[in-house]
This record gives C-alpha cells, structure tokens and sequence, in this order.
C-alpha cells in the first residue's frame, strides 16, 4: 500500500520463538532463570566467538549498570564516556555516585576520538590527581569504535574499558565480533535493536567468575547462605526465562537480520549518491563492518535548501517514521556541569543528520519510497 506507514525498526519474529515460549509454559519456567536463559547464554557465547562468558540480564542500561560495578567505579570516581551518544551510555555512571567526563567524536567513525581521548585521560589525571576510573567506549548505530587505539590508550594508563556494543550485534572491526574487545562488553535486545527478547540486554565477562559475580549482583547480591543475608547491594537485572525463550528464536535470524541492515544501507547509499548535499555515514575502510542497526545520513542545509528537521516532518507527513541524531550528552541541561573534552564534531554533525528506516520488516520498495520522498523535499 502506497501509504502504508514505514516504521523506523521493527523487530520481526522468525517462529521459533514461540516454540520456547511454550516450553517454558509447559514446563512451569515462567519466573526468572531456567533452560531458555542458559540455552541464550550458550547461543550468544557462541556467537560472539572468543571464549568470553555472558550474563544475560534485564537491559542493556542494566548491563552498564552491572559494568561499572564489576569495574569497581564508585562514589568519586571519574568515568571517560563518549558524549555523542544515548543517554544510557553515561547515566549508570551517576547510578554509582561517579562522574562523567565527556569526550566528543571523530569525524568519520562518529564514535570516540582516541587523539581527545588521551587528552581528556592526561588532564584529568593533572587536575584531580588521580586516573579516570573507566572508559566507555561505544559503537554508535552499529558502527565500530577504533578499538585497536582505544584498548592501546587505555592499556598504557592501566584503565578497563566498558565496551557498549548496544547497537552493534553483529558489526565487526578488523574481523573481530565487536563487544568482545574490552574488559567488559554490553549488548542489547530492546525493541528496535538486531534481535530482541522484547526488553533485555547482556555483559559480555572476560572469565566464567566474572560471569558469576556479575549474576550475584543481579540477583539482589544474596550471599550463599540457608537464610538471607546481603553484604553488599544488589539490583534485580536478570532476564526471565521467558524473555529468553524470545531471544533463542531470535538467533535463528541474527545472521539474516545484519545482512539485511548491510543491504537496505547500500541501496540507500546507491540512490541517495546523485542528490546534492546529502551523505551516508558509511564504513570509513575494510577495517569497519558495521552491522548498520539505523542507515544514517547528514544534510547539508546550505546545499539542500532545507534541514533534517524538515526532511524528518515531511517524511513522518508521508506516514513514514525517521529520527533525529542524538543530542550529545555535554549539550544535555543534566549534564551541564560535568567535565567535558569537545571540538565542535559533534555539535555540528548532530542537529543536520537523520535515521532512517532500517529494520528487518522495511522493504527494499520502502527504501525507493523513502528516498524519492526525501528527495521531492529537497528539491521543493
């Protein structure tokens, strides 16, 4: 249908899910914990590939969350985040009593600038006396970060590095699974990301301990004893077996949901080339392999004649879904005191780009439709 709406990332089941559901019914595993949580674990540890272990928890805020605990961040502490990114990304931070310290992005990656990174690691260390704590790294809209120089920074100022990889399931760098390059990896499976297990998220742990401390803390932090007893404070993250069974389905299709994020990204890049002042955010080399969770684009206003604020109206005029670029966290009114290490990339990029209609139920008709739409608003 010509105006059938265009939703920006809907999540499409494969069938399988339901089948697990069922189990988890039939067999009475309806509360958290039970086979569907350790068949996930499994499946994505296999995935990812390096022999790391996973914990699959609530969300992925909780994954952050649970990050930062493992990592040790506490009240005082000092935290290095990317600012151009999802609030997610830095408010456990201030979950721990710590403070975040933004640094803006490159250019070409929009991910955490390495050159700003060490400059924000070297003043901090001088105003404060002491080293950031940790560093989130984030690989925004699915594009890989420049781990190599991020892990290489960190590894000289003996620094962990929380690995945010939300947005990246299945996206690559120099061949490795990205997620699995930092002390700690965090995942997603909201709603609109690769897969999902309808709300949920995991930490990526680097030995089998990890993995179990980190489910202590998940479990409200009960000691192993025949009575109650808390020692430290706990939160209630795990992921229910009945989510989970959602999530053994949606394995199934991970493979074919990337690819077609890849594919819907390089027909978008194809038909937009020929318009004037409009760019995709594509893999800077071979060494970047995006999973493209959201295809992304930067108007040029002096170009086009016309904004992203626009082009976002006219499509949601059309009943089709697009979305701002997010606002990066220095520019926040939340964060408006927080130490902050910016030249201008993102505060320019952000306010002129758009996300447009990426997940597995668009079509590559809807494409065609949504990028002849962009372009009668361009051109009027």
């Amino acid at each position: 249908m010509a105006n059938r709406r265009i939703n920006l990332c809907l999540a499409r089941m494969c069938g399988e899910e339901q089948k697990y559901i069922q189990e988890a019914f039939d067999t009475n595993w309806v509360a958290p914990l039970g086979p569907n949580v350790d068949a996930f674990e499994a499946l994505l540890e296999r995935y990812e590939g390096c022999g790391k272990h996973i914990a699959a928890l609530s969300s992925g805020t909780a994954a952050l969350h649970l990050g930062l605990v493992m990592m040790g961040v506490e009240r005082g502490d000092e935290v290095i985040c990317q600012s151009w990114t999802f609030a997610a990304s830095a408010n456990p931070v201030v979950y721990q009593g710590a403070t975040p310290v933004f640094v803006d992005s490159e250019e070409d990656t929009w991910n955490i600038s390495p050159q700003l990174l060490e400059t924000a690691v070297r003043d901090r260390i001088r105003i404060t006396g002491r080293k950031p704590k940790a560093i989130v790294a984030v690989h925004q809209y699915g594009m890989p970060a420049r781990m190599d120089e991020i892990m290489e920074i960190a590894a000289r100022y003996e620094i962990p590095v929380l690995e945010d990889a939300a947005e990246a399931l299945g996206s690559r760098y120099d061949g490795q699974i990205c997620g699995t390059f930092g002390d700690y990896g965090v995942l997603s499976f909201n709603g609109n990301k690769m897969i999902t297990t309808s709300g949920g998220g995991a930490l990526v742990c680097p030995t089998a301990e990890a993995k179990q401390r980190t489910l202590f803390y998940a479990t409200q932090a009960r000691e192993p004893v025949p009575y109650y007893q808390h020692e430290v404070i706990g939160y209630n993250y795990r992921l229910s077996n009945i989510c989970a069974g959602i999530g053994r389905g949606q394995m199934s299709v991970l493979d074919e949901h990337v690819e077609h994020h890849r594919r819907l990204a390089k027909l978008y890049a194809g038909l937009l080339a020929g318009v004037d002042g409009i760019s995709m955010h594509m893999n800077p080399s071979e060494r970047f392999d995006s999973n493209y969770w959201l295809s992304t684009i930067i108007i040029d206003s002096a170009v086009t004649g016309t904004d992203s604020e626009h082009i976002r109206r006219h499509l949601e005029s059309c009943n089709i879904e697009s979305r701002r670029l997010w606002k990066p966290m220095h520019m926040q009114p939340v964060y408006k005191d927080a130490p902050r290490y910016v030249d201008g990339v993102s505060e320019r990029l952000a306010p002129a780009g758009l996300c447009l209609p990426s997940g597995p139920c668009v079509s590559e008709e809807d494409v065609h439709r949504i990028v002849n739409e962009i372009v009668r608003c361009v051109k009027r």
